[in-house]
């Protein structure tokens, strides 16, 4: 009889993501014999993913099981954990259209899938399947934890909570630990050395504190050194993930509110805008801002995706090293009551008190045998407070369309986003809105073609 949890993984067709918090979750001795049933609509990519999971299992000689399925409540029934992974429509069509749309109407954007128009449609278009995943869970594992991997992360936590706030759940992403990684880099220190206190949303969340842990106990405030390395031009090192793609735009942003944020300048410079502008080329060259990588890299790593297939199913065991995810963290904290602290998305219930309560806020959380429990922060500094609302609305926006299917709501998301309003004017937001709407068909909610309140000429 197993002795571990069970695991279900909704959207286990990533399988390379899939691997890696399969292979953290059993180098933990306590989770060793879990068992891991796997879900996914693509029974392609779900019998390679239990192949691999099954040569991670026979590599690390544990005494995890594995199952796959296509039916969710089957994989969900009787859960401790269910891991949520998956991207609805795919690149192909979804991620296109939400590139290709907004560029014919002279919008550009880097990663499109936060906030934004293209935040926005993948919103909309996921929501209503986590939801979904939310029935299935109070119906076979109501005492479930959901960890909570997609993106948009913040509009899907908020959704989750403003409609099952009996869900346990928490939105995991790897933008805090992976931001201690780069300033780490960038400053020639060992990451284990480095302290921080971190808030506010997800993908705009900041450094608070950064500190070097020294030999004698005592600790330096790491964010003048940070300041110099920038003036001096030892920072930003290159993107050690993605060397095609520098870091200027963070670091500019220290300069101009005195904290640095937890996303990527990919990332970042899409939520704001100042940074992409058209008939600004000047800005793209000095920011380094990558507006074509990542279409690039998406379809780069489906061909790269096929010759890692072949290599594992070729392989007669798999190399296993550890990741920075929180899951597995997360899960061993909670079956063996070992205290543990990991940074995650939740309801602002006071949690940081100068941000909209009932939003979702990324703030530090104590894990043990209780779950999940999210820590105050208290108050922003208030020119991070000013910057992160200007997300938040488009956020709320679009929450508020999903739970009152109202169309029009969605114009308004997009009229609020930051990006968005600083290069289009309200016929062409409009029209743009119309076009997505059109663009994603079926992949959206019958409720998003509906009639929408006309606008006077």
């Amino acid at each position: 009889m197993a002795t571990g949890p069970r695991i279900a993984f909704i959207g286990a067709g990533s399988t390379v993501f899939m691997k890696n918090i399969v292979g953290d979750i059993l180098q933990r001795p306590a989770l060793a014999d879990a068992h891991f049933a796997l879900m996914d609509i693509d029974l392609g990519r779900l019998d390679e993913s239990a192949l691999v999971a099954g040569k991670i299992i026979s590599t690390l000689k544990t005494g995890a099981t594995v199952s796959t399925h296509t039916d969710r409540r089957e994989a969900l029934s009787g859960a401790d954990f269910v891991i949520v992974a998956f991207q609805i429509g795919g690149y192909d069509p979804c991620t296109i259209t939400d590139f290709e749309i907004p560029r014919s109407f002279g919008l550009r954007q880097t990663i499109a899938d936060t906030l934004g128009v293209g935040g926005i449609m993948r919103g909309l278009r996921t929501v209503p399947h986590l939801w979904a995943v939310c029935e299935d869970i109070l119906a076979v594992c109501p005492d479930a934890l959901m960890l909570q991997y997609v993106n948009p992360m913040a509009i899907n936590t908020w959704a989750i909570e403003a409609r099952y706030p009996q869900i346990k759940q928490v939105g995991l992403c790897h933008s805090v630990q992976g931001t201690a990684e780069e300033l780490a880099h960038d400053l020639d220190l060992d990451v284990n050395t480095i302290k921080y206190r971190v808030g506010g949303i997800n993908h705009m969340a900041f450094f608070l504190e950064l500190e070097e842990r020294r030999a004698d106990g005592s600790t330096r405030d790491l964010y003048p050194e940070l300041h110099r390395a920038y003036a001096e031009g030892r920072a930003p090192k290159p993107n050690r993930m993605q060397p095609r793609c520098e870091n200027r735009v963070r670091y500019e942003m220290l300069n101009r509110l005195g904290y640095f944020v937890t996303e990527s300048s990919e990332h970042f410079s899409e939520y704001v805008p100042y940074f992409i502008k058209d008939g600004r080329p000047d800005l793209i060259e000095k920011f380094q801002v990558p507006l074509d990588e990542y279409p690039k890299r998406c379809i780069e790593q489906v061909e790269a995706w096929k010759v890692q297939a072949q290599d594992f199913r070729d392989a007669e065991t798999i190399e296993v090293e550890a990741s920075h995810e929180y899951a597995s963290e997360i899960i061993n904290a909670m079956w063996t009551d070992s205290p543990a602290v990991i940074y995650g998305n939740t309801r602002n219930a006071g949690f940081i008190s100068n941000l909209p309560e009932g939003c979702a806020v990324e703030v530090p959380c104590l894990v043990d045998a209780n779950g999940v429990q999210p820590t105050a922060i208290g108050d922003l500094p208030k020119q991070l407070v000013g910057l992160i609302r200007t997300n938040i609305s488009v956020q709320e926006m679009t929450v508020e369309a999903l739970i009152t299917e109202n169309r029009e709501h969605i114009y308004h998301a997009a009229m609020l986003d930051p990006h968005t309003a600083a290069e289009l004017d309200l016929d062409q937001i409009w029209a743009l809105t119309d076009a997505l709407i059109a663009g994603h068909g079926e992949w959206l909610p019958d409720w998003c073609h509906g009639p929408a309140k006309a606008i006077a000429a």
